[in-house]
């Protein structure tokens, strides 16, 4: 079973990430970014993407993986650490932040290929 970590608020990213972090040394930490700021999602990529990255998420990662789901708002928000360009975006987290080679945006997200290699590696 996956372990699925909320952060209500994309303001709480940090207090929450450093704490899953902590608590989860030795996991796989997997970081969605998805919009929601109206309850219903405004981001097409996002609407495509959504189903097929719980898919792989139920099939693929079990066990030692943690995932981490951030609600974005409005595109003026930024974060330094998350660096943010465009969502969806799903980001491979580890005990020092970001590894820089793992991470699937946009399109990317809705890509089977992409999906299975990303959770896979």
């Amino acid at each position: 079973m996956v372990q699925t970590f909320n952060v209500p608020s994309f303001d709480k990213f940090d207090e929450i990430i450093d704490k899953v972090t902590k608590e989860n040394i030795g996991r796989n930490i997997y970081v969605l970014l998805f919009d929601i700021s109206t309850g219903k999602s405004w981001c097409p990529d996002c609407i495509v993407a959504d189903p097929l990255i719980r898919n792989h998420i139920s099939k693929e990662i079990r066990g030692k993986n943690v995932i981490v789901e951030v609600p974005v708002g409005t595109r003026s928000e930024t974060h330094s650490r998350i660096q943010l360009k465009a969502i969806p975006t799903l980001i491979k987290w580890s005990f020092v932040g970001i590894h820089e080679d793992k991470r699937l945006v946009e399109n990317d997200c809705t890509n089977d290929y992409l999906l299975n290699k990303f959770f896979l590696e």
